[in-house]
């Protein structure tokens, strides 16, 4: 049994009809020439087109060509059609197995020997199960749903000035930051719900907006920077810096309490040096702002300003409590302060150490150093000190140089992102001009960054003797991007490994031995410690180089 669709019905209306039902009797003999017509009646199906099914399709073609093999045919059935392009759903399809589908999207009904009562009986399943309502409103909320779906993805704002600046950093984080999992969120999500509900009417909004994105992240080293941070920040790389000429750190135990911050030095002739501002005072508060819970790096960026402009800082000098204000100003900075310290001995064999105290990773510090190293040696030193305590770091590449000066070789550190090492920074010798006299480090809390660097790496290749206090333990590595509008963003970038393969970040390079509780910071307060035995900071030679 082959069923077709009638031509007049399916053009002319939304029904068909199936007609032409052709029934041979399998124990028909050979010699039967024509089978026999069973008369049929019109079975209305409503067609519905909708995103749920095709529209059906009908295609006029010759009997012959599809009965073939049955037979003669009369003319009549050249009127036949094929059904053509019709999904229907599982149900049909599993309850009524007389559906067979090609290649072709062509459906053609099976031969089976229930007859038609079995075609009518599907026919009545389909109309019961697959109500006219139901089609429609199960197409009706589909093409709701299609409706929305476009209406979502249409953009219903036209992206502003500042909506450009907010993308312009995200894509900066996107792209660059160190965590692809971005503190555990969907950063592209956190885009569109900032575009949709974060104010970005004024450059000041917007601002807020991108600090509110990078807090996100929770990680204090990767900020946003307005166009004078970041300007300011570029020229402190430079050697140069608009500000009031102090160096600041973490106070020790020996410094007395731990509320405020320590002034390490005072350039000299910058704003605070004439002030009268000496090494040792304690910055109590910055414009009415209390130092006690502070940072040097937010302290540093509080101290720096416009030209011109003032800051008003309480001092503690001794038991004195003082204001002061200071205008800033450009002040050049020398990372570098150096002193020869001659220990008491016997004749020629008396120890003479090279004390060199570097204070920044600025352009210039590679090159003071070698300078520095270079006169000592001139002036016969049999050992070195160098002094990192409160550098705060700066530019990673200096950091790189100014190990290459102490190594004949080795790894100096790993650069590592999610996915592990992703490149390895060595010297081969070609640049060490002290690599063979002793040498000890001193770090505290205050070393940190390209510091850490430095003194991880002569740590792990024997190189140096650590002394002092775990270092501030930041093991990430930042590069700077400047937006379009001149501000700019300080991005963590990727992690770094000593050569140990040791992560410090949030841990610190731990010293090998810790240095007395009053240890002077400067070079003059250094050698006196050396020279003089009866002092409580005394250290001898043996101690300071021995493992």
């Amino acid at each position: 049994m082959a069923v077709f669709a009638s031509s007049s019905t399916a053009s002319l209306s939304p029904y068909f009809a199936i007609s032409n039902i052709y029934y041979k009797n399998p124990y028909w003999s050979s010699k039967a020439s024509t089978p026999q017509m069973l008369p049929c009646k019109y079975f209305p199906i409503r067609i519905v087109e909708a995103q749920l099914w095709s529209p059906l399709m009908c295609k006029r073609t010759n009997a012959p060509n599809v009965l073939r093999n049955r037979g003669n045919i009369d003319g009549a059935s050249k009127h036949n059609f094929l059904l053509q392009s019709m999904r229907f759903n599982k149900f049909f399809s599993l309850k009524c197995d007389f559906l067979s589908i090609t290649h072709g999207r062509l459906l053609k009904f099976g031969i089976y020997s229930g007859g038609l009562r079995k075609v009518i009986y599907c026919l009545e399943k389909f109309r019961q199960h697959v109500s006219i309502p139901s089609v429609c409103l199960i197409a009706g909320v589909m093409l709701v749903m299609s409706v929305s779906v476009a209406v979502s993805r249409s953009p219903s704002w036209a992206l502003t000035e500042e909506n450009l600046l907010f993308l312009e950093a995200w894509r900066t984080i996107d792209r660059a930051y160190v965590d692809k999992n971005f503190n555990g969120q969907s950063w592209f999500r956190y885009r569109e719900n900032a575009l949709r509900n974060e104010p970005m009417n004024t450059r000041e909004q917007t601002y807020m907006a991108i600090k509110k994105m990078l807090a996100t992240l929770d990680d204090p080293f990767t900020r946003f920077l307005e166009p004078e941070k970041f300007k300011s920040l570029r020229s402190g790389t430079q050697g140069a810096l608009t500000g009031v000429g102090l160096s600041i750190g973490y106070p020790t135990q020996f410094d007395g309490s731990a509320a405020g911050l320590l002034v390490i030095s005072a350039a000299p002739g910058g704003p605070a040096n004439r002030a009268g501002i000496l090494t040792g005072d304690v910055i109590v508060a910055i414009d009415d702002t209390s130092t006690e819970t502070m940072g040097i790096y937010d302290a540093a960026e509080r101290l720096q300003g416009p030209e011109g402009t003032s800051v008003e800082l309480t001092i503690r000098s001794g038991p004195e409590i003082k204001h002061v204000a200071l205008t800033r100003e450009k002040v050049s900075l020398n990372p570098v302060k150096s002193r020869l310290c001659e220990v008491p001995g016997s004749g020629k064999d008396s120890p003479r150490i090279g004390y060199i105290k570097l204070t920044s990773f600025n352009q210039n510090a590679s090159g003071a150093v070698k300078e520095a190293v270079d006169s000592l040696k001139s002036s016969s030193v049999n050992a070195f000190v160098l002094d990192l305590r409160d550098n705060s770091g700066g530019l990673f590449p200096e950091g790189i140089e100014i190990a290459k000066i102490w190594l004949d070789k080795g790894v100096i550190v790993y650069i590592c992102d999610s996915r592990g090492v992703r490149d390895i920074y060595d010297t081969d010798g070609s640049s060490a001009i002290a690599a063979s006299e002793p040498l000890a480090v001193l770090v505290n809390k205050g070393t940190a960054s390209a510091s850490e660097i430095l003194a991880g790496a002569l740590k792990d290749n024997k190189r140096a003797v650590l002394f002092g206090e775990p270092t501030y333990g930041k093991g990430k590595i930042q590069s700077v991007f400047e937006l379009s509008d001149s501000s700019g963003l300080a991005v963590t970038v990727a992690r770094y490994e000593t050569p140990a393969h040791t992560d410090i970040d949030k841990v610190g390079v731990i010293p090998d031995h810790p240095l007395p509780t009053s240890f002077p910071k400067d070079e003059e307060g250094f050698c006196n410690c050396l020279q003089d035995p009866a002092s409580a900071c005394y250290v001898n030679r043996v101690q300071l180089f021995a493992r």
